[in-house]
């Protein structure tokens, strides 16, 4: 392929299950091997709401793109971008983007915002079209197979003093569609109104709910034992001596744990945190650990990535202390624009 290729040679075409391989092998090295493609992409091509396209330059594929319908299909949330090692920087990413927009535009004129996540700050350009939302601090570690055991034991030394005040429960599909009814519990849990899972930014519209609701995430919700359910939903409270302000709720998703490229028998489990109070986030963290690594085939290795908000990432980062970091430097961000 010559390297002066004009951008009049790109074509775009939907995303086939035969392309597999070939969409894989201009992946190498994406998000540090934990590249969530490979797991999802045979899943993506049956949803109904989700289009996926490629781009082509000779014939061989040199990006890819997908958008998922949202918010009842007035919002597009893109994913998935990549663009071959040999076409970057040459303005590709951006013929994508065009094109997903032009898709839009023609086949879906009844969106009216399109919704993104990034894990770095967004150049100029971008921000020039893009508002941020919201941004998430990342946690990442790594457990090898022999060390889940002494993991889990190490982290419950640390949380036992807390488990007298508080109150954990795994919510079910009727009592989450619930949950998300009280105006007042969204406000106060969900920072600029977004329900996050796994990079994928949602308002809590039924419909949202309805499709993780099949993603067969764990939700778990936790609260003070010894306050009421009306009182929990408006009470805040102030450690002694600290000026923060928590919250008292938390609410915890915990994804399936997936394969990844990163090696042989290597898997991650997503954890997404929305609350601020520490003590809470520390039990979720070990509910969810303790609920995700069940079920992983003998002699697996997890990378777990938490996203707290940004006052949690101290504290829970001393909660993993003696834990094997994972090397990120990930900024989960929150963008969206109107079109």
């Amino acid at each position: 392929m010559s390297d002066k290729a004009s951008f009049s040679q790109i074509d775009f075409v939907p995303a086939k299950a035969e392309d597999y391989e070939e969409v894989m092998s201009i992946s190498g090295g994406i998000y540090n091997g934990l590249d969530y493609l490979p797991f999802r992409y045979h899943a993506w091509l049956k949803d109904p709401q989700r289009t996926m396209f490629l781009a082509k330059c000779e014939g061989k594929v040199v990006g890819f793109e997908s958008f998922l319908l949202v918010d009842d299909g007035t919002t597009a949330v893109v994913e998935g971008l990549r663009v071959a090692p040999w076409m970057r920087g040459r303005g590709v990413a951006g013929l994508i983007q065009k094109h997903c927009l032009d898709i839009l535009h023609s086949d879906h004129p009844e969106v009216k915002k399109v919704r993104l996540t990034r894990v770095e700050n967004p150049p100029a350009d971008m921000l020039a079209k893009y508002k941020v939302l919201n941004s998430k601090e990342v946690i990442s570690i790594i457990l090898p197979a022999d060390q889940l055991e002494t993991s889990l034991k190490l982290l419950e030394s640390r949380v036992d003093n807390l488990d007298s005040s508080k109150h954990l429960s795994v919510l079910g599909a009727e009592e989450i569609l619930k949950f998300f009814d009280e105006s007042k519990t969204r406000k106060d849990l969900l920072l600029g109104g977004f329900l996050v899972q796994g990079w994928l930014a949602l308002t809590t519209q039924k419909s949202n709910l309805n499709l993780l609701l099949k993603r067969k995430i764990v939700w778990i919700y936790s609260h003070p034992r010894e306050s009421g359910d009306s009182e929990r939903s408006s009470e805040i409270a102030t450690t002694c001596g600290d000026p923060q302000t928590y919250r008292e709720e938390f609410l915890s998703l915990g994804s399936p744990p997936f394969p990844v490229p990163y090696s042989e028998q290597v898997y991650c489990l997503e954890i997404d945190l929305f609350g601020n109070d520490p003590s809470h986030a520390k039990l979720n963290v070990l509910q969810q650990l303790k609920m995700g690594v069940q079920g992983l085939p003998a002699g697996s290795r997890v990378v777990v990535l938490l996203y707290p908000e940004e006052s949690l990432k101290a504290q829970l980062a001393q909660f993993c202390e003696g834990l094997t970091p994972f090397p990120l430097t990930w900024v989960q961000l929150i963008l969206e624009m109107d079109i």
